[in-house]
């Protein structure tokens, strides 16, 4: 009868214990500030100012990893799209020169400018004795954007009436403040652009506003009010039309 040989059992504790990476030991490791792309000013991504925190086993996650990279393809793409090379800023856009251009895109928003115009001369008219006037060279840029683009953020009606409101208000007060003079204009234009952009109100034509009260001695006896007339009451008839 034969026998069958036996392999004897290795001894105990020869083996090196291998440690899983993601054991509760490495998951206790230091953790690590990351900062998230918020959006795109200007062509350039800016950051939030608010940081999360994740531990190194979290960043190596590749659910997060993954998320990472496509965070930064998108702010990659939107910034080649929003920020195009200085010299095709110069040169015509390439869609609007092969959109077909029609008649009704050239007469209505020049009729409307025209009879924006027409009631706010009207209204200057019967303004005159109290020495107001409603047809303010702001108004102009606004009738543009209006017209021409009603679809863009400067002519959201949100967008019109904070910045007309706001940007008056802080015109009136660095008179107030500084008196006339260069001093004044640059910190109204500048306060008036961070207003704009802290309320997420983009309303380029609003930021003329304050220079105007500045440099206009009709306006001075209108004091707070200005912020409310004429900018804001002739946008009223302006976004009616």
């Amino acid at each position: 009868m034969s026998t069958v040989p036996v392999k004897p059992l290795p001894p105990v504790g020869l083996h090196p214990i291998r440690r899983n990476p993601t054991s509760a030991t490495t998951l206790k490791s230091q953790t690590m500030l990351t900062t998230v792309p918020s959006k795109l000013f200007l062509g350039f991504s800016t950051y939030n100012g608010c940081f999360e925190l994740k531990s190194w086993s979290q960043m190596r996650n590749p659910v997060v990893l993954s998320h990472r990279r496509r965070v930064s393809t998108v702010t990659a793409s939107a910034g080649n799209i929003t920020a195009p090379s200085s010299w095709e800023s110069w040169m015509p856009d390439k869609k609007a020169a092969a959109t077909t251009l029609l008649l009704s895109d050239v007469i209505w928003p020049a009729a409307g400018a025209f009879a924006a115009m027409a009631i706010m001369g009207r209204m200057d008219q019967m303004l005159s004795p109290k020495g107001i006037s409603m047809s303010v060279a702001p108004l102009g840029a606004v009738c543009a954007i209006l017209f021409t683009t009603p679809s863009a953020p400067a002519a959201r009606k949100y967008n019109i009436f904070l910045a007309q409101i706001g940007c008056a208000a802080i015109g009136v007060v660095a008179f107030s403040v500084f008196g006339p003079g260069w001093l004044t204009r640059s910190v109204a234009l500048a306060a008036s652009i961070a207003f704009m952009i802290i309320a997420r109100a983009n309303h380029p034509p609003a930021a003329s506003l304050p220079l105007l009260f500045i440099d206009g001695a009709k306006f001075h006896h209108l004091n707070f009010w200005y912020a409310l007339f004429p900018g804001a009451a002739a946008s009223v008839i302006l976004c009616l039309l």
